[in-house]
């Protein structure tokens, strides 16, 4: 418990790994390793071609471009701490470097579920009235909707932190992640955290509540207007339009709602589970969406291929040039 010299022995927390397996960490961390390397090098590859490529220029891409950046934004934030705690079994985090972390993954968690919901709408303009799509999602209101869910997930997450800061905490605080996460935190705190309790569902309900209603109602209205408009070809293939958008979509919702019903009603279930479910909720999305997006985009899947192609063959006569002085 905190006491008067509490300030001269600040809190310690500790990182959990695969409790029961830390022989085996290292072995456990080449396929999650493999998991950030994909999603890192995936995401990164769709910003440089949309970046380079001029045939791009459209509303469509410049919310999967944010998407990028935001599966980049939380993978970085995991990463370091995962890796320390498999690879080095270095557990202890200060406080307020916990802190940092959580904000980031929650604002990076909350931004990308701001994103989700704004290419909805994408795909509803397109859809529903695609004459007037290029003058409804113009450049400068794409820049003022991504604006507009960063600065609202930057502010959502930012007083949690100080709330969990005015909580008193044990001498040795054992997480159960290898990440810090809000409800994670909470759960170890010693004193009345009601008031982060409720806003946390806050913000909860206020983001990823209203994100996932909205995008419920935005496919309907797109599944009335193909129904109700398109003959049966013209509705397959303009819902295949939708399809990296609603894998995107399952693959960030899901994980959470597993998350959180495995939170609310797993009580007596295994650690093993919690850190599944928590690694698949924040590695999923990142390693799925560029993935999902490069094979079922035929525009983004041909000139990734060709780019690869002309590296590829930019450095073959090198190679052969080099092989023929050596002899």
């Amino acid at each position: 418990m905190f006491s008067n010299h509490s300030e001269f022995r600040p809190p310690i927390f500790l990182l959990a790994g695969f409790p029961g397996l830390e022989k085996h960490h290292f072995w456990i961390s080449l396929p999650i390793c493999s998991m950030y390397l994909v999603a890192l090098t995936g995401n990164c590859t769709i910003l440089f071609v949309i970046r380079t490529d001029q045939s791009f220029q459209e509303p469509m891409y410049y919310f999967l471009s944010m998407l990028a950046l935001s599966d980049l934004g939380l993978s970085l934030a995991t990463l370091p701490t995962m890796l320390s705690v498999l690879w080095f079994n270095h557990r202890e985090i200060h406080f307020d470097a916990c802190l940092v972390q959580m904000y980031f993954i929650h604002t990076f968690s909350i931004l990308e579920s701001g994103i989700l919901i704004s290419m909805a709408f994408d795909r509803l303009v397109a859809i529903w009235n695609p004459l007037r799509y290029t003058s409804v999602l113009t450049y400068e209101a794409v820049i003022k909707i991504g604006a507009g869910v960063a600065l609202r997930a930057a502010f959502l997450v930012f007083p949690a932190s100080f709330l969990l800061k005015r909580l008193e905490y044990g001498r040795i605080n054992v997480l159960s992640y290898s990440f810090c996460l809000h409800q994670d935190i909470l759960k170890v705190a010693l004193s009345d955290r009601r008031i982060s309790s409720v806003y946390g569902l806050t913000v909860i309900l206020s983001s990823t509540g209203v994100d996932s209603l909205l995008l419920v109602f935005s496919y309907f209205l797109i599944l009335r207007t193909v129904l109700g408009t398109f003959s049966k070809e013209e509705c397959l293939k303009t819902l295949s339009t939708c399809f990296s958008h609603f894998c995107a979509v399952l693959g960030f919702y899901i994980p959470m709602l597993g998350l959180t019903m495995i939170h609310r009603y797993g009580k007596h279930a295994s650690p093993i589970v919690y850190i599944v479910i928590a690694n698949v909720y924040l590695l999923l999305p990142p390693l799925m969406n560029p993935i999902v997006y490069s094979i079922k985009t035929k525009q983004l899947r041909t000139r990734i291929f060709n780019r690869f192609l002309k590296e590829r063959k930019h450095w073959e006569p090198q190679g052969e040039h080099h092989n023929c002085r050596g002899r």
